[in-house]
């Protein structure tokens, strides 16, 4: 074959080196319907492949639209909160690879590491523990998350 015949039949097999790869699907994850509040203007969670962006998390105690008066019983309603929020997207706890924890007063620190400690089966994924001002609703903790899902054994 003459080589610019063979330039020409390798030119039009190869695929063009400007193809992009197509863009995962995104998916949203909505609030529940809040029994007596306006909906809020940003979703629980948003799904891009196989990867979860988690937004920030509060411990709301259902019976009074606020943060729970205790911080342990706070702390277990935020991560109660993430678990479902990941649960309704198809993921688990176990698919978390970065967590960040607001936190009003970082005295709590332990209070809180005793809760999250007992969310996860054998590895922890990373964090931030940032000590902030005010967060809303009275709240001591945010926990805002991103997870990714993975082949569990």
């Amino acid at each position: 074959m003459r080589p610019a015949l063979l330039l020409a039949a390798l030119a039009l097999a190869a695929p063009p080196a400007f193809a992009a790869p197509a863009a995962p699907e995104r998916s949203y994850i909505e609030h529940p319907p809040a029994p007596n509040g306006p909906a809020l203007p940003f979703s629980d969670a948003v799904r891009l492949g196989d990867t979860l962006y988690v937004a920030g998390h509060i411990g709301i105690d259902p019976r009074t639209g606020n943060a729970a008066a205790a911080p342990e019983a706070e702390a277990r309603l935020v991560m109660d909160g993430v678990k479902r929020t990941l649960e309704r997207a198809g993921f688990t706890m176990d698919d978390l690879v970065s967590v960040t924890v607001y936190c009003t007063d970082l005295s709590l620190y332990d209070t809180f590491n005793g809760i999250y400690g007992g969310c996860f089966h054998g590895h922890h994924p990373a964090r931030a523990f940032i000590g902030i001002g005010k967060l809303v609703r009275g709240a001591h903790f945010e926990v805002q998350a991103v997870a990714v899902r993975t082949p569990h054994p």
